[in-house]
């Protein structure tokens, strides 16, 4: 008797779409609070990549916690005088959020109407993040639980995904998920203070805080991107999570200059050898008082591909510029400027000067 061979009938993933080369986009927060006047300036300045705007001047669960645990499947929080603490059922906090999350989307939707984007950015707080700002029941972190670490993680997956198909139902475009995770440096040093302000919560271990993310990426179906803006972000460690790619403040010295670390860029170069591309920070999130350029925006990026190896015409497909940091501080007429120099820098991107 012949026995056949046994049929591998395990599928290998479709790949994931990619936004269009000369992409430009934001990290996110905005000045003022009005939506529908953001929606329009976001969707009218970025075309190739807009993204869902937030206005934290709103004051609560307009900020990026809240409006991430608006998002939350069955856990609820609400405000305490230390910040946000998980409740047993949505309060008025709670409710607040899910609210301001749902003009947004309506203002978002609006703006759509008029130019209809292929692409659609939105961002919420990662689940290190999210855990490091949210408090127990108890007054600690809920970092400093594990259980709850997973629970939290868990319900945001849940939420996010919900969130997603609303997007997409509403806006008719691809969706790109943005993790927000300023805080992941800190989670992993195990710098953060405990309650009491008398210690430090213990450090969460690299392949915890890695499989984490991971499964958050896998699990949502979409693109997903992860930004840091952390003096050092830890570049290594998002580049093993399955990310399409990884935000970061391009201005800050680790990066650019003379003072760049070598170590510093040839993670980079790794991360581009991959394939990934780089969200760049090169636009300043506050008006530096002086006249700018995209041109002389732009010169830390060619710099930067120069140094690596890479052919400047491939900085349209490996990187996406962006503010270096949410423009929640910003004049209203810097923002615009700053989203506008942005997709300038995006068109620069395609048609590189050989020289800078």
């Amino acid at each position: 008797m012949v026995v056949p061979d046994p049929v591998d009938d395990t599928e290998e993933a479709a790949p994931l779409p990619r936004w269009p080369d000369g992409a430009a986009t934001g990290v996110g927060s905005l000045p003022g609070t009005d939506p529908r006047e953001a929606a329009a300036a976001v969707v009218g300045e970025l075309p190739l990549l807009p993204f869902l705007p937030e206005l934290p001047a709103r004051g609560v669960g307009a900020d990026m916690i809240g409006r991430t645990a608006a998002l939350l499947v069955d856990i609820a929080v609400e405000v305490v005088p230390s910040g946000y603490r998980v409740t047993a059922r949505p309060g008025g906090d709670h409710r607040r959020a899910v609210d301001l999350l749902r003009t947004d989307l309506d203002a978002l939707d609006e703006a759509c109407e008029v130019a209809r984007p292929g692409w659609v950015k939105v961002q919420v707080a990662g689940p290190w993040t999210l855990a490091a700002a949210v408090e127990v029941h108890s007054g600690h972190r809920v970092l400093t639980d594990h259980g709850a670490v997973s629970e939290f993680a868990a319900s945001l997956l849940d939420g996010l995904r919900v969130h997603i198909a609303e997007v997409a139902a509403r806006t008719g475009a691809q969706v790109l998920v943005q993790l927000d995770e300023p805080t992941l440096p800190a989670v992993l040093a195990g710098t953060l203070p405990t309650a009491s302000g008398y210690g430090t919560v213990r450090s969460v271990g690299r392949n915890e805080a890695q499989d984490a993310l991971r499964d958050l990426v896998t699990g949502l179906g979409v693109p997903v991107v992860v930004h840091c803006c952390a003096d050092r972000p830890p570049v290594r460690l998002l580049a093993g999570i399955g990310a399409a790619g990884i935000g970061i403040d391009a201005t800050r010295p680790v990066f650019s200059g003379s003072s760049a670390l070598p170590a510093a860029l040839d993670t980079l170069g790794e991360v581009w050898d991959s394939g990934t591309p780089l969200l760049l920070g090169l636009v300043p999130a506050l008006d530096p008082g002086r006249p700018v350029t995209s041109r002389d925006l732009a010169r830390p990026a060619f710099d930067l591909a120069d140094r690596l190896g890479f052919d400047r015409s491939r900085l349209a497909t490996l990187a996406v510029p962006t503010t270096t940091c949410g423009l929640a501080g910003a004049t209203p007429t810097w923002a615009r400027r700053a989203l506008a120099l942005s997709r300038e820098l995006g068109d620069a991107f395609l048609d590189p000067p050989e020289e800078s």
